[in-house]
């Protein structure tokens, strides 16, 4: 059912692009861009005296140090300890948590604050996609890139900025106070920064205006598409949440137009049981956040997973020439090799391809993309460890089984592999360098 479903990749609500998207995917590790955050993911409120014994009950991390000015990736899992998804956590005050990224957490962490019994009330505020005519309560964009603080600390009317990895902090545009988030891309600093909408168009044109003077470029749907693929983030695992009798109240629980339900999958892979597109916290390094300091659901399942084996998260370059074939394949005898969208070549929202060595299955590679800072089509996956050190060979099933699914969107064609050569994450040395050494 997953494979055949009508919906296709995860959309944008902005322009396509401003420029041209290779000078605004390049702006990021070269100069300086902007991006529009404000449409495409779903905001969560949750307040209450609880709101922190909500977060442990569904977080594989640790909330010990979490509280206002405090932001934190959230990571869900299921009862069997598979992956449900991730979010970011703002601590807007003690005793009140903003939950942003795509539906699938915020849904579970919607419906666990009912069923829980806990002291908290949730609200939430829906991607523009779901609900086009309602405007969002908050905008967000991000400045990032080499310049990005050049022209923060010049729009800043109010103290200093807040530049710690991962910290909270104000800043004063155009009279309109906002909040801040400190994290980066391509190596360099930036900030995210939101406030009221009715704010928004002020604060863009202030910052418009001085990005000008630095050659700022706003990013449009088609470089944003690539940016998670460059800094290492699987946006969007299959969530665990489609089997097993602990997880039917809420899948009853869920509409029948949600995310989940309408979701797609497509991809080489293309396995019998749902359960195997579930992925663990291994599969996509998020062992590093697991704290078995409090109880959580999928707790006893994890301590069980820890000894392994596991997948390891990886970059993988796809082979020059063996993707210069799929192109040429446009212009050879149909039905020829599946068409690779430019930058974003995923055809589904839950995109799983095999990647093997010598025929045999591997691991699985999502979200292939061309990076026009890589100058290369890479994509993220988890592979056998033995093949995870930096040049390791492997190849990559392109396209699907049969001449293709029935998704409206893709057409006929072959399947084909593609070699590939294992790199780290994220590909970019300064960005695995620096992420964290902001200060």
């Amino acid at each position: 059912m997953l494979q055949n479903a009508q919906t296709g990749p995860y959309q944008f609500p902005v322009p396509p692009a401003y420029t041209n998207w290779i000078e605004e995917v390049r702006a990021w590790r070269n100069g300086a861009v902007l991006l529009n955050q404000s449409y495409h993911m779903t905001d969560l409120y949750v307040r209450g005296a609880d709101v922190k014994a909500l977060l442990e009950r569904v977080g594989i991390n640790s909330f010990k140090t979490w509280g206002k000015n405090k932001a934190k990736q959230l990571v869900c899992v299921n009862y069997d300890g598979y992956v449900i998804g991730d979010v970011i956590v703002f601590g807007l005050e003690e005793d009140e948590a903003l939950l942003i990224g795509r539906p699938p957490v915020c849904n579970w962490v919607a419906y666990q604050a009912e069923i829980s019994g806990l002291n908290v009330t949730t609200e939430f505020d829906i991607r523009s996609l779901e609900n086009p005519d309602k405007p969002r309560k908050l905008y967000r964009y991000e400045v990032q890139g080499p310049k990005a603080l050049d022209i923060l600390n010049e729009v800043n009317e109010g103290g200093p900025l807040t530049t710690k990895f991962f910290n909270m902090g104000e800043i004063t545009i155009a009279g309109c106070k906002a909040r801040t988030l400190s994290h980066g891309m391509g190596g360099a600093q930036g900030l995210e920064i939101w406030g009221p909408y009715e704010e928004h168009q002020k604060v863009y044109d202030r910052l418009l205006e001085v990005g000008a003077k630095y050659g700022m470029l706003r990013a449009g749907a088609r470089a944003y598409s690539t940016a998670s693929q460059e800094s290492g983030w699987i946006p969007s695992p299959l969530p665990a949440i489609y089997t097993g009798d602990k997880m039917k109240p809420y899948r009853d629980w869920l509409s029948a137009d949600s995310f989940e339900a309408i979701s797609s999958v497509g991809g080489s892979f293309e396995p019998e049981n749902v359960e195997d597109y579930y992925l663990t916290p291994w599969d996509l390094d998020y062992q590093r956040v697991i704290k078995f300091d409090h109880d959580f659901i999928g707790r006893e399942a994890l301590e069980k997973m820890q000894d392994g084996p596991h997948r390891v998260k990886v970059t993988l370059v796809w082979d020059r020439a063996d993707v210069l074939k799929i192109f040429d394949g446009l212009m050879g005898d149909f039905p020829g090799p599946k068409l690779m969208e430019l930058p974003s070549g995923h055809y589904a929202a839950h995109p799983y391809d095999q990647v093997l060595k010598d025929g045999e299955m591997v691991g699985i590679s999502t979200y292939p993309v061309y990076s026009a800072n890589e100058r290369a089509w890479i994509s993220l996956a988890m592979v056998r460890a033995d093949l995870s050190e930096q040049g390791s060979k492997v190849s990559i099933l392109w396209g699907e089984a049969n001449g293709g699914s029935d998704k409206p969107h893709v057409e006929e064609h072959v399947q084909m592999g593609v070699g590939a050569e294992v790199h780290p994450w994220p590909i970019h040395q300064a960005a695995r360098e620096s992420y964290r050494k902001q200060n």
